[in-house]
């Protein structure tokens, strides 16, 4: 739950940073942190101390109040988690020559069994919203899906992916003019 709440923050941060259209280094100068520590916090590889938190929160102009408010710390309502292309965090691996890595998501599930699959919907494929007993990674290879959860409704283009907990009622959409493919991923507890 602890991760889900990290990228939470972390997103909320960097969506507000690319909205006042600071950089990186601007957002550290006003926060009086550096610019590795804003960079590790925005990809969510660090927690940072609660007074730094404050500080980076109050340098985006944002209330304490509302920047919590929408954060949700409830495991039984986790988060659908959308990654874009441009969020994946290229490595590299040592003597490996034109291999170009990108980190998409690391996610630990304990007593995990794990289903991959290839899914294509045709133009116009629809069905009813469905549950699974999984946690589902999308990832799109080719078209265009708009996922329809209860609540809200999220566009995938190739290249984006999501993680979500399949136990929210979810159904895609293929709103494209060709046939869209993605790869999916179930990890059943």
């Amino acid at each position: 739950m602890q991760e889900e709440i990290l990228l939470q923050i972390s997103g909320k941060i960097k969506e507000r940073r690319k909205e006042l259209g600071i950089t990186v280094q601007e957002l550290a100068d006003k926060a009086s942190v550096s610019k590795g520590l804003i960079s590790q916090i925005e990809n969510s590889r660090t927690i940072p101390s609660l007074m730094v938190l404050m500080d980076i929160i109050k340098s985006l102009q944002i209330d304490l109040n509302s920047f919590f408010k929408d954060i949700n710390f409830h495991k039984k309502d986790a988060p659908v988690l959308v990654k874009r292309k441009d969020q994946y965090q290229p490595f590299e691996k040592e003597q490996a020559m034109g291999f170009n890595y990108s980190r998409i998501l690391t996610k630990n599930i304990k007593f995990s069994t794990a289903d991959f699959v290839l899914l294509e919907l045709e133009v116009n494929a629809h069905r009813p919203m469905v549950k699974t007993e999984a946690f589902e990674f999308k990832y799109m290879i080719e078209g265009k899906v708009e996922y329809q959860f209860s609540k809200k409704k999220i566009i995938l283009e190739k290249g984006d992916s999501m993680l979500f907990d399949g136990r929210l009622s979810h159904t895609p959409v293929n709103i494209g003019d060709t046939k869209a493919l993605m790869l999916v991923i179930y990890f059943f507890e």
